[in-house]
């Protein structure tokens, strides 16, 4: 397992990351309008998303006055590689 493919692992093993990344993954969001959409607040959401950001999972986008987090593009990619040899 590459260290990129682990670290993912790592920050997916809280429900909370999941379901952060579950709501990006809808559209690109400020983090106001996720932590809305969840059960804790503004500064815990801000500590989940600098988790999914540092395992490459997460980027963000200044618009404006607003930071906007999204997937990021290639994020999974060392993890599905991952669990497809492990499958195979």
């Amino acid at each position: 397992m590459s260290n990129r493919s682990a670290t993912a692992l790592d920050a997916l093993g809280d429900a909370r990351r999941r379901r952060i990344l579950e709501l990006i993954a809808q559209r690109p969001r400020p983090v106001g309008e996720i932590a809305e959409a969840m059960p804790i607040g503004r500064p815990a959401v801000s500590k989940h998303l600098k988790v999914l950001e540092s395992a490459g999972l997460v980027e963000h986008e200044s618009r404006g006055t607003r930071i906007l987090y999204a997937l990021a593009p290639d994020g999974l990619a060392p993890l599905q590689q991952w669990l497809v040899q492990t499958w195979d």
